[in-house]
């Protein structure tokens, strides 16, 4: 291991650390604007799409198998089905899209 590891070690935890203290120390009251909270409250919904979405296009090596089980997916929670009938339904759809397709 080398000195510069050590260096960018030590950079990633103090930015990672600072990230998360600075907002704790900053703003100590409650946040008035409706605006911000409302911003606020749909930072986790987006984060996570974010990261999820494009490693459903990843997880299998057919696209087409993967854009079906996105759109089934998307279907099911349009329709409101639960988060397990959601999944259930994308993998299916993925796995008849691979069946038909002989992936």
């Amino acid at each position: 291991m080398n000195g510069s590891f050590i260096i960018y070690l030590l950079v990633m935890f103090a930015v990672t650390y600072l990230i998360r203290v600075l907002p704790l120390t900053i703003i100590r009251g409650r946040i008035k604007n409706r605006y911000i909270r409302s911003f606020l409250a749909y930072i986790p919904y987006t984060v996570l799409g974010a990261m999820t979405f494009p490693a459903i296009f990843y997880a299998v090596d057919n696209i087409a198998a993967a854009a079906a089980g996105a759109a089934a997916a998307l279907a099911a929670a349009f329709f409101g089905r639960g988060l397990c009938t959601v999944a259930a339904c994308a993998s299916a759809a993925v796995y008849i899209v691979m069946i038909i397709m002989g992936g």
